[in-house]
């Protein structure tokens, strides 16, 4: 029955573009229906995943789900540099970052984490991943400290920018492709044969079309988001590093619970850090240099807070899973903290 709901409610990514372009509804009922829509859209994004974590095995299905699942924030990221939002973009990534690590990440964990012992998971990949959001953060250290005094918007700073971000993709795509190597090479070794699921090239293909939708309704979500937190009085710094945040990863957030709560914990866990890892060393520093294409030229100088964020959230999963084990009280202890860093966030207000 939950199945055939969801199948169903597909129909509201179509319903919510045509009362959009075609009925021109306000903000308020278009941000709810697009809120709506992009719950079925993640579960199919979990769906396709898990279908073809079968055929590759739980790292890379975890980097295919990141990678679609990221492809939206990537988009909402040069459509807010293109209406010059700086501070909302780099909000939503290092929200983005943060809501990875602690809630979709906390999430698995309570809906895939059951047993006393816990459920053994990927140790190697985790705390690579967890050591490159580290990294990336000390990297984005030298645009923002010189940005804690005088304009964080200018010239020089988005000029130092573009070294720091070429390193992060270097070393991203470095991580990647032997991660992706390692991976193949344990899943072959595992022996595991696919299930009776869907084929590699369908999975792929729903993956796809599900995240080019995902990312016209992420949009029309956005679009509609300045109104809406006009009549709830909330600051664009809360908008970005939280709501927008929290949008941008609903296809992360829907397949880490609906795979965990199949007994797939290692794939869920795999999908949250690699994610968090991707926006760091890839989506935020590619959104920099397309920056200078779409223009304004976005500078990576983050305010402290976000650093802290960032940083700390990476920090303390790598002690909490440091043993390779994933339990559910770690869980609910990641999504405690997420709650306390998103009223850090609200209590911060705007630069």
């Amino acid at each position: 029955m939950g199945r055939k709901l969801l199948w169903a409610s597909l129909v509201l990514a179509p319903i919510t573009i045509l009362l959009r372009y075609a009925f021109h509804v306000g903000d308020t009922a278009l941000f709810v229906a697009a809120a709506a829509a992009l719950v079925p859209l993640a579960w199919l994004i979990g769906e396709a995943t898990e279908h073809a974590g079968e055929h590759t095995g739980p790292g890379i299905g975890g980097f295919l789900n990141a990678s679609f699942g990221n492809a939206p924030e990537l988009i909402i990221a040069l459509f807010a540099v293109n209406e010059s939002l700086p501070d909302v973009v780099r909000g939503s990534l290092a929200g983005s970052v943060v809501s990875n690590i602690l809630l979709v990440l906390g999430a698995a964990l309570i809906f895939g984490g059951n047993g006393e012992d816990g459920k053994p998971l990927d140790r190697f990949s985790i705390l690579l991943q967890l050591g490159l959001v580290l990294g990336a953060v000390l990297l984005f250290l030298v645009p923002s400290v010189p940005s804690w005094t005088g304009d964080a918007e200018r010239h020089s700073l988005a000029v130092v920018s573009i070294p720091v971000s070429i390193v992060l993709l270097l070393v991203y795509a470095a991580t990647t492709v032997r991660g992706l190597r390692r991976h193949k090479r344990l899943h072959e070794e595992s022996g595991a044969m696919p299930g009776g699921g869907w084929s590699l090239p369908i999975s792929l293909g729903v993956l796809a079309a599900a995240t080019v939708v995902t990312a016209l309704i992420s949009e029309t979500l956005v679009h509609s988001l300045h109104s809406f937190a006009e009549s709830a009085g909330l600051s664009e710094f809360f908008i970005a590093t939280v709501i927008v945040a929290i949008v941008g990863n609903a296809a992360e957030h829907g397949g880490a619970i609906v795979i965990a709560s199949r007994g797939k914990l290692p794939l869920a866990t795999e999908i949250a850090v690699s994610s968090s890892a991707q926006v760091a060393l890839f989506v935020t520093p590619a959104v920099a240099l397309l920056a200078w294409v779409v223009k304004p030229a976005l500078p990576l100088s983050f305010r402290p807070i976000e650093l802290a964020a960032m940083g700390g959230a990476a920090l303390m999963v790598a002690i909490l899973l440091g043993d390779g084990r994933g339990r559910r009280w770690e869980g609910f202890l990641l999504v405690a903290v997420y709650g306390g860093v998103a009223l850090a966030f609200l209590a911060a207000g705007d630069r």
